[in-house]
């Protein structure tokens, strides 16, 4: 039996191993750890699901292999090709410097007949869109029920086609491949009709071409783990097909820092005589965003492609900084929690992301983000939304400024500026500022978020 590298996110490409608990020869029982590996954001141990003798190891400890690919074998095990299941552990023991990185590659769209098994799978397997286009093409049944091979979903997803305007010609109702070559075809002799072509793919990068721009020995070459490949991915699919504007706006925190500051100083000390939990300001844009999302509903949504989902709870991710990149765990249902809840949480989270101990569930989803860079001095700056999420706030850092009051006069006054980053396909300007607006009201009326 193939023990293949499992998918842990739908957005994980790739996992590295970094610990073989079974050696060539050992005998493995169901539910035997295996090997533990490390994602672009969280670590993993990994159990058998038969049993059987590791007959042979072909990723060894340290090396990086894409999901879906065959990371070692066990024989005299009943049944076919399947993935094991991860469970989560504690962090991960550093690496030696020493230890190679290579990467293991396969067909980049393997048919279902190139990946299937040759007898039935002894489990359900979870991980099977890593045998189909399903991962990178979309579902095999449309919303509307038609069903669409594998090959016409590459060929129209390559091609950027819409597969529910397609009429199907295929056996029972299917869309097949020669229905989306037939738009294929019309879409180019429309385009030699009128002098147009479509966007051409970009050449597959060549980093020798950018370091021939420079001397050779003036730089260190710095390879790219499984984290930084996913930020790079995903923000550039987020520039590429997200509409993004910019709203921002300045809001007073002197009310918020004085309830902070008594609401601190109210909280009883733990035995060492230091207080329990502190609040900090991060605890209440959570809070107040998550209230705002509530006053304006129709904000609380995310793209889905053909469609809009607009949410009832309000779930807010928080970006946090790890070594080589960043990862958003996500507050659920943060509009119903209490402050220290909150602060609790999120203390929680950013401690477990920091060591990579946190699950694919707790990164998972969310319906929009913060990105505060305000305790690094920054003033203001326009975050990049995280797809689906529709929306990200971008709070800098709050500083005395000159502003007139009331009456007139200019006083000097605590001031911190957001940015709202907007989807434009689901949140329009006057949406935008309507959930803006309500933040701002939450924030300068801080004692709502108490309640």
């Amino acid at each position: 039996m193939e023990i293949l590298m499992p998918q842990l996110g739908e957005t994980v490409a790739e996992g590295k191993i970094t610990t073989w608990f079974k050696a060539i020869g050992d005998a493995v029982k169901p539910g035997d750890n295996l090997f533990e590996i490390e994602t672009d954001k969280v670590s993993m141990e990994v159990p058998a699901t038969a049993a059987g003798v590791l007959a042979e190891i072909r990723v060894e400890a340290g090396e990086v292999a894409p999901v879906g690919a065959v990371v070692a074998v066990l024989s005299g095990a009943a049944g076919a090709t399947t993935a094991p299941a991860p469970k989560s552990v504690g962090p991960v023991p550093p690496l030696s410097p020493g230890l190679p990185r290579t990467s293991i590659v396969l067909p980049a769209h393997p048919s279902p007949a190139h990946m299937a098994p040759a007898t039935p799978p002894i489990m359900l397997d979870p991980f099977r869109e890593v045998r189909t286009p399903e991962r990178n093409f979309g579902p095999a049944k449309l919303p509307s029920g038609v069903v669409v091979t594998p090959l016409a979903r590459r060929l129209a997803g390559e091609a950027g086609i819409d597969l529910g305007r397609l009429v199907p010609s295929g056996p029972h109702g299917r869309i097949v491949a020669r229905d989306v070559e037939a738009v294929i075809g019309q879409t180019r002799a429309l385009d030699d009709a009128f002098g147009t072509r479509r966007p051409q793919r970009l050449p597959a990068p060549d980093p020798d071409r950018i370091k021939a721009l420079y001397e050779p020995g003036g730089y260190e070459e710095i390879p790219l783990d499984g984290m930084r490949r996913t930020i790079a991915a995903r923000l550039i699919e987020a520039k590429q097909t997200i509409p993004h504007f910019y709203l921002s706006a300045d809001v007073a925190m002197e009310r918020l820092n004085a309830v902070r500051e008594e609401a601190n100083a109210a909280v009883l000390p733990d035995e060492a005589g230091k207080p329990a939990l502190r609040l900090s300001i991060n605890d209440f844009i959570i809070k107040a965003l998550a209230l705002a999302l509530q006053r304006v509903p129709a904000a609380n949504a995310v793209w889905a492609e053909d469609r809009i989902l607009r949410f009832r709870r309000s779930d807010v991710g928080v970006a946090v900084a790890v070594e080589g990149g960043l990862v958003t765990p996500v507050i659920r249902g943060a509009e119903k929690k209490s402050l220290l809840d909150i602060s609790a949480e999120m203390k929680d989270l950013s401690a477990r992301a920091r060591l990579r101990k946190l699950k694919p569930a707790e990164i998972a989803g969310g319906v929009t983000a913060i990105s505060n860079l305000g305790m690094h001095g920054v003033r203001e700056f326009a975050a990049i939304i995280n797809p689906p999420h529709a929306t990200i706030l971008a709070v800098g850092a709050a500083a005395r400024r000159p502003a007139e009051t009331a009456d007139g006069a200019i006083r000097f006054l605590s001031q911190m500026t957001v940015t709202l980053s907007c989807d434009h396909r689901v949140v329009d300007g006057a949406l935008g500022a309507a959930l803006l607006g309500a933040f701002r009201h939450f924030i300068e009326h801080p004692v709502g978020l108490m309640i």
